[in-house]
C-alpha cells in the first residue's frame, strides 16, 4: 500500500503516513517477559497483564501482514557468555533469577534458549526482520537503523513490552534518529499500569515530543 494515511483522532494531533514506507514495530513479546514461570514472573510481576494485550498486538500484525508492510521483531537477548551484558545491568536488584542463570524455559534472556524467543501466537512470519538486542533500546549495538534505511523507512508503529521501559527507550532512540513515531495504545503494556500512563503522557506531551499514540483499531481502519 503506497499512499498517505491519516488518523485523525491519533493523539496529540492527526498522524500522517505511508505505509510503503512503515514499520510495524513488535518489542520483546518474548515468553520470559509474559509466560508464568518466567524472567518477568520471577521479579514478582503480574504477567497477566502483559498477556491481556496478546489479542490485539495479533490483530494488528495481521491487518498490518495482510498489506505486505514492513514488520520488525525485537528480543532482549544476550550471547550465552555474557559478553554483552554488563554487571551494571546483569547484578541489580535482588531477583531470584539473574540474565543467564538457568530457569524453567533455559537460561534467562539468553539468544537461543526458550525464554528469549517470541510467545507462539505472535511468532515471526519468514521474511520478517527480527533483531536482538542487548539494551533496552532497539538501537543500541544493533542493526536496526541500516536495516529500516535500506527498506526506507522514515515512520514506526510501535507495539510490545514494556511501555515505559523498551518501548519507551526505542521510541526515543528513533525520534533522535529522525523516525516519525506512533504507540498503538491496546498493542503495549506494563507490569505497573500507571507506568504505562505516565509514560504516554511523556511520549504525546508538548506536541508529540517523541512520537503520537492511537489505538489499534484506528490504525486498521485506515489501513483497511
Amino acid at each position: 500500500m503506497n499512499t498517505l494515511l491519516t488518523l485523525a483522532t491519533a493523539q496529540p494531533f492527526p498522524y500522517t503516513f505511508n505505509p510503503a514506507h512503515t514499520a510495524l514495530v513488535v518489542i520483546d513479546m518474548q515468553r520470559d517477559f509474559i509466560e508464568p514461570g518466567g524472567f518477568g514472573a520471577s521479579l514478582g510481576n503480574d504477567v497477566t497483564r502483559l498477556q491481556a494485550i496478546v489479542p490485539a498486538v495479533r490483530r494488528m500484525l495481521d491487518a498490518w501482514r495482510a498489506i505486505e508492510a514492513v514488520v520488525l521483531h525485537t528480543r532482549e537477548a544476550h550471547r550465552p557468555d555474557l559478553s554483552d551484558c554488563p554487571p551494571a545491568k546483569r547484578l541489580r536488584g535482588q531477583p531470584s533469577l539473574r540474565i543467564g542463570d538457568v530457569g524453567p524455559m533455559g537460561r534467562v534472556l539468553i539468544a537461543g534458549e526458550p525464554g528469549a524467543e517470541i510467545i507462539p501466537e505472535l511468532a515471526p512470519l519468514p521474511g520478517e526482520l527480527v533483531v536482538d538486542k542487548p539494551g533496552k533500546g532497539m538501537f543500541y549495538a544493533t542493526p536496526v537503523d541500516a536495516l529500516l534505511k535500506e527498506r526506507g523507512i522514515t515512520h514506526l508503529l510501535f507495539m510490545g513490552v514494556t511501555t515505559e521501559v523498551c518501548v519507551q527507550t526505542s521510541m526515543r532512540e528513533a525520534n533522535d534518529r529522525g523516525y516519525e513515531c506512533l504507540l498503538i495504545e491496546d498493542g503495549s503494556a506494563s507490569y505497573f499500569p500507571e507506568f504505562k500512563a505516565a509514560a504516554l503522557a511523556m511520549l504525546t506531551a508538548q506536541g508529540a515530543i517523541v512520537g503520537w499514540a492511537a489505538p489499534s483499531s484506528a490504525v486498521i481502519e485506515a489501513i483497511t
